[in-house]
């Protein structure tokens, strides 16, 4: 794993080791609450460990490569929590478009997928892909972790801090999660009140975690149901499922030059 850190390289391998083909992996997480029972980094964390594990699957098949990971997002919804930083809209959208501009300039290779760990990421992304894609000839995608890991057909929504994130991270970081915590999650929200106010795809409202209709102790979803097993099942679905996704960007390329 280390020999494919961009950051283990010296100058002189890039040219010698990076393509066109190669594909960039950018962890991209925040720095916010998630309860009493999960640290502020919890989204970095799992954008760094799924990066990881998805450049140990797929690495030799698609030519992976590690970018260092972004640790700070967009999180205004987690502002009335201590300890959260949040970049202004402006500040994200200037730092993707310049690391953009430096990876075009600096690296031969041409594909990006951003592995993104944080929920509140995904709209920006959404708008700046077009972009990174116009403007500087990055070939890109987006891996939404939070959607990846708990299909939207699911009964009772588990958006930020629940029983799916919180597998995770007993499945790869279990020295972070304070178990004894999770028992002071008393009210898990009701399905129907977060369903309308952050799922409803006809309606965008400026939701907030402390919002008691929705949120217990900033946690939206059932951290009592979480387990190491449910954790593990995720993270080996999450990376086979990656490899479909990669094939895609690499097949958009090809069909770009074409």
């Amino acid at each position: 794993m280390a020999s494919r850190l961009i950051g283990a390289l010296t100058f002189q391998d890039i040219s010698q080791r990076l393509r066109a083909t190669s594909i960039l992996c950018l962890p991209m997480g925040s720095m916010e609450q998630h309860g009493p029972h999960l640290p502020l980094n919890t989204d970095a964390v799992l954008a760094e460990a799924f990066s990881r594990r998805i450049v140990e699957r797929w690495g030799e098949s698609y030519d992976l490569w590690q970018l260092p990971g972004l640790s700070v997002g967009l999180s205004p919804e987690h502002s009335w929590a201590p300890g959260t930083l949040s970049l202004s809209v402006q500040a994200m959208t200037a730092l993707l478009r310049d690391l953009g501009r430096e990876i075009a300039r600096a690296l031969p290779a041409k594909n990006l997928a951003i592995v993104n760990g944080h929920g509140g990421n995904r709209g920006i992304l959404e708008a700046l892909a077009r972009e990174l894609r116009g403007d500087f000839g990055l070939n890109v995608c987006a891996l939404h972790l939070g959607a990846m890991m708990t299909p939207a057909s699911d009964a009772a929504p588990d958006i930020h801090g629940g029983k799916d994130e919180t597998s995770v991270m007993l499945a790869i970081a279990p020295d972070l999660v304070r178990r004894e915590r999770i028992a002071m999650l008393k009210n898990p929200p009701d399905g129907e009140a977060v369903r309308a106010a952050i799922l409803d795809p006809a309606v965008t409202w400026p939701w907030s975690s402390d919002d008691k209709r929705i949120a217990d102790l900033g946690i939206i979803g059932d951290a009592a149901a979480a387990s190491v097993e449910r954790g593990e099942a995720i993270v080996e679905h999450v990376v086979e499922a990656a490899g479909g996704v990669l094939k895609r960007l690499r097949e958009n390329q090809d069909f770009a030059r074409n």
